[in-house]
């Protein structure tokens, strides 16, 4: 008996000393963020007329969104006006960031709506104003007329760090003021399915969110707005688990400038870039795999004014290192127009620091490129029959010089990704503008050497690792 009740005895300690355990303890409470922020969080429907099919305009069609990355609007609602007026209404969420009623949300839930309605958590609504839009960074700033509105605090996403608290608050398919928790899964995301988002560095959190949470508050532990969520990575148009928030401090300058002068200025450098793949870390032979490589540099730019060039590996820009290529451009979108900029680049086994006065986006435009002469065809040691290309095809493909692939023969080129109609414009850091030059070029390569071919295709141009093939014995 004294054994069972000993037993008994060392069970129940155990049992406390697990609920009082830290970790138990430090489980966070959400209910006082909750009731701080959902006063101001508000739930958006967006009426656009001459939209949608006859058959049923008011519902959303899912094929109309990406099958990867779908931006989450609510359900179609009913429409009383059905088969008299082509309408589609959709709705989304956003949140009161003054108290005169200025309110934030994303671009495309607003976008070419011809009427948005507000509608608050004490059920008053009101005709929204749309101060400005910017598809760049998917914010947009509406206007009601009210006055002592609820408002949210607005934090700061930099200090957002991998395995922080986050909570989502907004309308999942329609369910208003739905509460979902997660943690924050990896900041300064790309989006690889946008290229129009190129200039976002999204904050990717495990929050179960879902279409009509769109425009709504990402929150932290401190009750303050670190993002408005934007878009979902999922195959079926449900949440799995991989959600994308804008970060409120590129939103806080989007919207003082929709406020100021209704439209967005964002800094451009005019380059075409590209990941740097252990490849070129090799054959550039970098201190380190990063960075951001220089496919083209476009006419006129600011990149070509500063004396970039293509083939540059770009390490840092205003002190800030680039890990990744896709962390340039938020870098630089980021930077006032005019301002002047420190480019660090890699070339040819040197660091170089260029001063760049930055451009603004829209501006720089590509010029088209010079005629050339025919060129007889010819063979290539890797596989690639190529071609001198025409006046006309390079008008059409804006690639300076070059030769057109016209077969792709090698294991290791098919490998790559090679097709006929590429054009070729350099070899390593060699520019090629006919057959026989290409063939020099790639003969001058060591046998075991690796090619970086950069390749225009359709209007971009990357750099292509292709390995020779094995000479029969």
């Amino acid at each position: 008996m004294r054994h069972a009740n000993r037993f008994l005895t060392l069970s129940a300690l155990l049992i406390a000393a697990v609920l009082s355990a830290p970790a138990a303890a430090q489980l966070p409470d959400f209910v006082p963020l909750v009731e701080k922020n959902a006063p101001a969080v508000v739930n958006i429907t967006a009426r656009k007329t001459g939209a949608g099919s006859a058959e049923d305009p008011s519902q959303i069609d899912p094929e109309d969104m990406p099958e990867l990355f779908r931006r989450f609007f609510g359900p179609g609602m009913p429409n009383p006006h059905r088969g008299l007026t082509p309408e589609r209404i959709s709705g989304g969420s956003g949140f009161i960031i003054s108290a005169d009623g200025f309110l934030l949300t994303n671009h495309h839930v607003v976008d070419g709506a011809d009427e948005v309605t507000v509608r608050l958590k004490d059920r008053s609504e009101y005709t929204a104003r749309v101060v400005g839009s910017d598809p760049q960074s998917d914010v947009a700033l509406l206007k009601i007329e009210a006055k002592d509105l609820p408002t949210v605090t607005l934090g700061d996403s930099d200090a957002l760090k991998p395995g922080q608290w986050v909570v989502a608050i907004g309308s999942p398919l329609g369910l208003e003021y739905s509460v979902a928790a997660g943690i924050v899964s990896a900041v300064g995301r790309s989006n690889q399915f946008d290229s129009t988002q190129r200039y976002v560095p999204f904050i990717q959190t495990d929050v179960a969110i879902n279409r009509g949470n769109s425009g709504g508050p990402l929150i932290n532990l401190a009750g303050e707005v670190v993002g408005i969520n934007s878009q979902i990575l999922s195959t079926s148009g449900g949440s799995i688990g991989l959600s994308f928030s804008i970060p409120v401090n590129l939103a806080k300058s989007v919207t003082e400038q929709l406020r100021t002068k209704g439209r967005v200025s964002r800094g451009v450098l005019g380059v075409n870039i590209q990941r740097v793949t252990r490849e070129v870390a090799e054959e550039w032979k970098l201190p380190r795999t990063g960075g951001a490589l220089v496919g083209q540099v476009q006419s006129g730019s600011a990149a070509e004014k500063a004396g970039v060039k293509t083939g540059d590996v770009i390490l840092s820009f205003n002190g800030t290192e680039i890990g990744d290529s896709s962390e340039l451009p938020p870098l630089v979108g980021a930077t006032a127009p005019g301002a002047r900029a420190r480019v660090t680049l890699f070339r040819d086994g040197k660091t170089l620091d260029l001063p760049v006065v930055v451009g603004e986006l829209d501006e720089d435009r590509p010029e088209p490129a010079p005629e050339a002469a025919k060129v007889p065809p010819g063979g290539s040691a890797l596989g690639l029959v190529v071609r001198g290309a025409t006046a006309e095809e390079r008008e059409t493909l804006g690639a300076q010089g070059g030769v057109v692939v016209e077969r792709v023969e090698g294991a290791s080129a098919q490998r790559a990704g090679l097709q006929p109609g590429d054009v070729v414009l350099m070899v390593g850091r060699t520019r090629v503008g006919s057959a026989a030059e290409f063939e020099a070029a790639v003969e001058a390569l060591r046998p075991d050497q690796t090619a970086m071919l950069l390749v225009r295709r359709g209007d971009n141009s990357s750099f292509i690792a292709v390995r020779p093939d094995p000479k029969p014995r």
